[in-house]
C-alpha cells in the first residue's frame, strides 16, 4: 500500500517515520514534508489549500491512504473532497473538524453531551469582554483563561492570574494579534491541576486510547513566559495512573463518542483531548482534531503496534478489530526552536551536529527546516523534535539531552527541563 501524509513538520516527520516501518506499506508520500521527512519519504510540493489537486496526486500515484497532520486542511474540508472521490482518508470531516477549528462550538459540544469543563463565557465585542473581566475579577475569581475561537496554531490562549494580563490578552484578540482567529473570544475560568494529554483513534463506533503524554507549553523553564505550540512532551504522564485512565474513558471519551454519534458528526480519526487533572476530576481544557505536537513524537517511539493497519482499519471503520502494544520504555521529545520564538524569529540558519546527534540513539524528527545546497537549516519557529527512549524516564531525558547538546545552530534555544514533573514523582518515596 501507499500512504500518503499531508504536512511538513515534527508530527508529520513522526508519522512518515513510523508509517514506513509498517509491513503494510510499499512506499511513504508526503506533502509538502521537510528535510527530515524526506529521508524516509518522497516530499512533493504542491499547496495544501489545492484540495483537488492533492486528490488527484492521489489518484495518479494510487495511494491507499491518506493521512492528514495539520488542522487546517481538517477544518476546511481536504476529507470531504476526498471522501467524495472515494480516496480513503484519515481524519474528521468538516463539520466535525469545528471541534477544534472553534472553540466556542467545542464547548458547547462538552456541555450538550456532560463533558466535563471549565465554565465559560463567549463575547464577540471587546467592551463586553472587559466587562465580564473586570466582573470575574472583582468576584474573587483566582484566575481567567482568554481564548482565541479559532486556529491560532497553538498560540490563541492566554492564562491570566490577574484582572491586567486577561484584559491584555483580550485587547490581543479583538486588534488582531492572532489573526481571524481573535475575532470572537472565549473566556473560562482558570483550572488548577497537572496537564495531561489524551490521543484516541475512532471511527465513529469505537474509541480507542493511546498511550498518555504530557506537553510543555510555556517557552521557558518552569513553565513561564509565553504559550507556543508545544516546547517538549513525554509520555506516559505519570498523573494519568490506571484509575485515572479508567475516569477518563468513562467520563470524557465514551460521552464524546456518544456525542459525536448523537450529532451524526462523520468523525474517523484521532481526537486528541487536553485533559486538566484536578482535585474533583479530570476536566477537558480543549479538543484537537488530530495528533498533537510534540505529543505524537513522544507517543510513536513508545508504539509497538502496526500504525498504518489501525489507521486504515479507523478509515474502514473497524477499530474494534484492533489492539495496540506499547513498549514499557518511555519515551521524551525536546523540541529545539530558533531564537524570539514564539515571536519573532530569523530562518535560513545552518544546523549542525545531526549526524551526531543520530549516533546517541536518538531520533531527530524535523519540523521547520529545509534543504540548501549540501545544507539543513531551519525554517521555522519550532526546527526539531529531539526523542528518545529509556529504561526509564530519567534515562529517556538523559539520552534526548546528550543529542540536543550535540545539534548548534546560530540563536538556538530549548528548555532544559522536559519531563520535570515525572522526575520529581519518581523520587518520591
Amino acid at each position: 500500500m501507499k500512504v500518503l501524509v499531508l504536512g511538513g513538520g515534527g508530527r508529520e516527520h513522526a508519522l512518515c517515520w513510523k508509517l514506513a516501518r509498517s509491513s503494510q506499506v510499499d512506499k511513504v508520500f508526503c506533502i509538502p514534508g521537510n528535510a527530515g521527512i524526506a529521508a524516509v519519504a518522497e516530499c512533493r510540493a504542491l499547496p495544501l489549500e489545492d484540495h483537488a489537486a492533492l486528490a488527484d496526486f492521489a489518484v495518479r500515484e494510487g495511494i491507499g491512504l491518506t493521512v492528514v497532520g495539520p488542522e487546517a486542511p481538517l477544518c476546511a474540508g481536504v476529507v470531504d473532497a476526498f471522501r467524495a472521490r472515494d480516496l480513503a482518508i484519515f481524519g474528521p470531516d468538516r463539520a466535525a473538524a469545528l471541534l477544534e477549528g472553534s472553540k466556542i462550538y467545542a464547548k458547547a459540544f462538552m456541555r450538550r453531551h456532560g463533558i466535563p469543563t471549565a465554565q465559560a463565557a463567549n463575547f464577540a465585542t471587546l467592551d463586553e469582554a472587559m466587562e465580564y473581566v473586570d466582573k470575574e475579577f472583582a468576584g474573587g475569581a483566582a484566575g481567567l483563561v482568554v481564548k482565541a475561537d479559532g486556529l491560532a496554531a497553538g498560540k490563541g490562549v492566554i492564562v491570566a492570574t490577574d484582572r491586567e494580563t486577561a484584559r491584555a490578552g483580550v485587547r490581543d484578540c479583538f486588534t488582531g494579534a492572532f489573526g481571524e482567529a481573535g475575532r470572537t473570544v472565549l473566556i473560562e475560568e482558570l483550572l488548577v491541576g497537572e496537564e495531561a494529554s489524551i490521543l484516541a483513534l475512532t471511527d465513529g463506533r469505537t474509541i480507542l486510547p493511546l498511550a498518555s503524554s504530557q506537553d510543555h507549553k510555556r517557552v521557558g523553564d518552569g513553565d513561564i513566559g509565553p504559550n507556543t505550540g508545544g516546547m517538549g512532551a513525554y509520555s506516559p504522564a505519570p498523573v494519568v495512573d490506571k484509575a485515572m485512565m479508567r475516569r477518563i474513558e468513562q467520563e470524557i471519551l465514551q460521552p464524546f463518542l456518544a456525542g459525536i454519534q448523537a450529532d451524526r458528526l462523520d468523525y474517523r480519526g484521532i481526537i486528541y483531548a487536553g485533559i486538566m487533572v484536578t482535585a474533583s476530576g479530570p476536566k477537558v481544557l480543549e479538543f484537537n482534531v488530530r495528533f498533537g505536537d510534540p505529543e505524537t513524537q513522544a507517543v510513536l517511539m513508545r508504539l509497538d503496534s502496526d500504525l498504518a493497519g489501525a489507521m486504515l482499519a479507523t478509515v474502514e471503520q473497524r477499530l474494534d478489530q484492533v489492539q495496540l502494544k506499547w513498549s514499557r520504555q518511555p519515551a521524551v521529545c525536546v523540541v529545539m526552536a530558533a531564537g524570539g520564538y514564539p515571536g519573532s524569529y530569523a530562518k535560513g540558519q545552518i544546523i549542525s551536529g545531526l549526524a551526531e546527534a543520530a549516533a546517541t540513539g536518538a531520533v531527530v524528527f524535523h519540523a521547520g527546516t529545509a534543504p540548501r545546497g549540501a545544507d539543513i537549516v531551519t525554517a521555522g519557529g519550532r526546527v526539531l523534535g529531539v526523542t528518545a527512549k529509556g529504561k526509564d524516564i530519567a534515562a529517556a531525558v538523559k539520552t534526548a539531552y546528550a543529542a540536543v547538546n550535540c545539534i548548534h545552530w546560530d540563536g538556538v534555544q530549548f528548555r532544559r527541563d522536559i519531563a520535570h514533573r515525572a522526575l520529581v514523582r519518581k523520587k518520591r518515596p
